[in-house]
């Protein structure tokens, strides 16, 4: 089966503006308010370090682009420790853990993501695939649903929650999460691959060929090579079909 990876959360950590407003009611204009000198200052002391924690966030998003993920990590804790209510911080922290499989860490970064912002799809969609990793697919189910809910028009979730049942011997159920996806993007290859994979499971040569020549006709070499060895396809293999259309 083929899997979707990791979604980085790109979002700027949200900052405060401070100067003039354009939308500001000038009706208000008239009844000034004085802010003490301290004040004034604490708001610029706060500005300075979101500013740094900004930086940080980005280096710290160029290291995970770059696969140095040990640095990364470091990059987003420093980050983090400026600016904890970052949920963005928590998620790519997450990735980087899951990319050096430390699924457990990333397990948590995950939840002090959502912990701060319970409706981000990022969180949640990462989550079910440090806990697919994790061989807990009860669990990243629930988590891929939750992401679902969020945000129905995202197919990758689909596609990983059909792995997840899949792996529960879930067919049927797999195979419609499949479809769902394929009714949002209609040339989703992985998905007519994966439905391949579920069926060939269950001995269903004709619908398994039928799914698999479908991504072959997308992505020729790419699936040809995938379905000579993958296990899923191991019952139906020898057949003569089968064959033709791998070659």
């Amino acid at each position: 089966m083929v899997f979707r990876r990791c979604f980085v959360a790109s979002n700027l950590i949200v900052f405060f503006a401070f100067g003039c407003s354009g939308g500001a009611n000038s009706s208000i204009e008239n009844t000034t308010q004085v802010v003490k000198e301290s004040n004034v200052t604490q708001l610029f002391i706060e500005a300075k370090a979101t500013q740094k924690a900004e930086n940080l966030f980005h280096q710290a998003n160029d290291l995970l682009d770059g696969q140095r993920y040990e640095d990364a990590i470091k990059a987003y804790e420093k980050a983090i420790a400026i600016k904890v209510e970052s949920p963005e911080a928590w998620i790519n922290r997450g990735i980087a853990l899951t990319s050096l499989q430390r699924y457990q860490e990333a397990l948590a970064s995950y939840d002090k993501a959502i912990a701060i912002q319970p409706d981000k799809y990022e969180a949640w969609y990462n989550r079910g695939i440090a806990l697919t990793s994790l061989q807990r697919y009860q669990e990243a189910l629930v988590s891929y649903d939750k992401a679902i809910a969020i945000q129905p028009g995202k197919y990758e979730a689909l596609i990983n929650r059909g792995i997840a049942l899949t792996k529960l011997h879930r067919y049927q159920e797999a195979i419609a999460s499949y479809d769902r996806a394929i009714a949002i993007k209609q040339d989703l290859h992985q998905a007519y691959y994966n439905k391949a994979c579920s069926y060939a499971l269950q001995s269903n040569l004709e619908l398994a060929i039928s799914n698999l020549g479908k991504a072959i006709e997308l992505v020729p070499d790419k699936y040809k090579k995938l379905a000579k060895t993958d296990p899923d396809f191991s019952k139906v293999r020898s057949e003569k079909q089968f064959q033709e259309l791998i070659q």
